[in-house]
């Protein structure tokens, strides 16, 4: 096939059933793209969608004649349920857009993979099943999807190969997105369709036990990548999905994905063995966090090295606000010193401060008009104290390490208060600190403070490991709409029982149908 031709569409969201419902706002203030719009983005030299979505395109550039057929990206930060219009706006545009057009020789879908919309507990299956009804079975369909996605049958039946992340923090979207493009080329000049496994298992991990760098999850992850090696040219991808808990829905929990290039019975042998594999290291999906109380105590000490914390209730990159106050009036309380505070998300305060200027003092008030009606405010408190403006900026950035390293960054008015001991970064969209670029913007200097507060539940890691070690990280147990602690939530949908919501749950290797 010399120059075939390739849809590409996707749907981004991560939902917290929690969290107020994602607009269509949500999107078109992140990434709402179709047609030569979405492909002169993704070839742009910043881009400012997906990393994998541009490197599937710079991949299928690279590697020979292709025709692109953009449909649509759309993509919102992390949110509730999305609103049923809207999931409805985007398939039916990336519906009408094939189409409109010749017939195509394959799919490329950028999913997150844990997306809930208000009428559907599974949008991306739901996305992904309209578009192989309108393909037909004989076009092959390709999806990346985070390793956070909630696997769903549908998704599965109707993808010929689903690529999933491999690391948490996630730094591998560029290979995701090539070895996507490399098994599309792979597909279409071979002609053989893949065959796919999948074993979801009743554990239900939160997302802080999910580090691939760390037991169990990063030694489940390695000795499925080993195995896929022995398997040597048998075994296409072995994808391993940690699941999204806040997601709330029937098909949450742990699911091993192998894709074999021909046989089915090696895909799914492999996929039993991983999945017997997993149940076995169960208990060590739970993780202790460090107390309120303690994360004071550490940052008054003065002896010690310095240390980053998590704000892990409060993660934006999960639903959360990214404004509750807990964590900082705690430590300005106590009279902490020499500590960066990233990122408050306050779009009024932060206006404030350019309206005043640097080196004006004033009296900052956090979370000065909050919304008591949506399902954050409860712990959105208004703080106040006296602070200076230390620094302005407009918010517009490039990404520097881990996550976000190579892509544009739209934070809106931003600035840098001082209140007490605490420097504390304010931003105007919603988005958790996961890049130094947050501080960096400021001229603030990471290596000089002794304590850095995050909030971001585990992609900090990436981005911040020049300056602090596993052993100098510390999740904080604040209350918020990311709190990890599984009993605190009133769960309707998950799958019972699960481990380790039900202690006693059993299970046996059962592969699906």
């Amino acid at each position: 096939m010399a120059r075939p031709r390739i849809a590409l569409l996707g749907a981004i969201l991560e939902s917290n059933r929690f969290a107020p419902p994602a607009e269509k706002s949500d999107f078109t203030s992140l990434t709402w793209l179709a047609g030569q719009d979405l492909l002169d983005e993704a070839r742009s030299a910043t881009p400012k969608l997906a990393t994998e979505f541009a490197a599937f395109v710079r991949a299928m550039d690279a590697t020979g004649s292709w025709t692109p057929v953009p449909c649509m990206l759309a993509a919102s930060h992390p949110a509730g349920p999305v609103r049923a219009a809207v999931i409805e706006e985007i398939i039916e545009t990336c519906e009408d857009r094939l189409r409109a057009t010749e017939p195509v020789d394959a799919v490329y879908i950028c999913n997150h993979g844990a997306m809930v919309a208000e009428h559907d507990h599974d949008p991306d299956g739901l996305l992904m099943s309209r578009i192989r009804e309108i393909v037909g079975p004989e076009v092959p369909v390709i999806a990346t999807l985070d390793l956070h996605a909630n696997i769903s049958q549908r998704m599965v039946d109707a993808c010929d190969l689903i690529v999933g992340y491999r690391t948490n923090p996630h730094v591998d979207q560029i290979e995701r997105g090539e070895e996507a493009a490399f098994a599309m080329r792979r597909i279409l000049a071979t002609g053989n369709r893949p065959k796919v496994a999948h074993i979801k298992l009743p554990l239900v991990p939160a997302s802080v036990t999910l580090l691939s760098a760390e037991h169990p999850y990063g030694t489940l992850i390695d000795y499925g990548q080993r195995r896929q090696a022995e398997y040597r040219s048998k075994i296409l991808n072995v994808s391993v999905f940690g699941n999204f808990l806040f997601s709330d829905t029937p098909d949450n929990g742990l699911s091993i994905v192998v894709t074999a290039r021909e046989d089915g019975q090696c895909a799914a042998a492999l996929a039993g063995e991983l999945a017997e594999m997993a149940w076995s290291l169960r208990k060590n999906f739970v993780r202790q966090l460090t107390s309120l109380s303690d994360a004071v105590a550490i940052a008054a000490q003065q002896r010690r090295n310095p240390v980053i914390f998590s704000d892990a209730g409060d993660n934006p990159g999960g639903g959360g606000s990214g404004r509750t106050t807990e964590l900082l009036a705690a430590l300005f309380k106590a009279g902490a010193s020499d500590c960066l505070f990233g990122s408050f998300c306050d779009p009024e305060l932060a206006q404030e401060a350019h309206n005043l200027g640097v080196g004006n003092r004033f009296m900052a008030r956090f979370n000065r008009s909050c919304d008591t009606a949506v399902a954050w405010a409860q712990w959105d408190v208004p703080f106040e104290a006296d602070a200076e403006v230390l620094a302005l900026h407009d918010g517009d950035v490039v990404g520097e390490r881990g996550m976000t390293a190579g892509r544009r960054l739209a934070l809106g008015p931003s600035a840098a208060l001082r209140i007490g001991g605490i420097t504390v970064v304010v931003i105007s969209d919603r988005t958790q600190t996961a890049d130094p670029v947050f501080f960096h913007m400021f001229g603030l200097d990471i290596a000089t403070v002794r304590t850095v507060i995050v909030k971001s539940r585990g992609h900090f890691r990436a981005g911040f490991a020049g300056w602090f070690a596993p052993s100098q990280v510390y999740e904080i147990d604040t209350a918020g709409l990311t709190s990890p602690v599984h009993d605190r939530w009133p769960f309707a949908h998950l799958p019972r029982p699960n481990y380790p919501m039900d202690a006693h749950t059993e299970w046996s290797a059962t592969l699906s149908d």
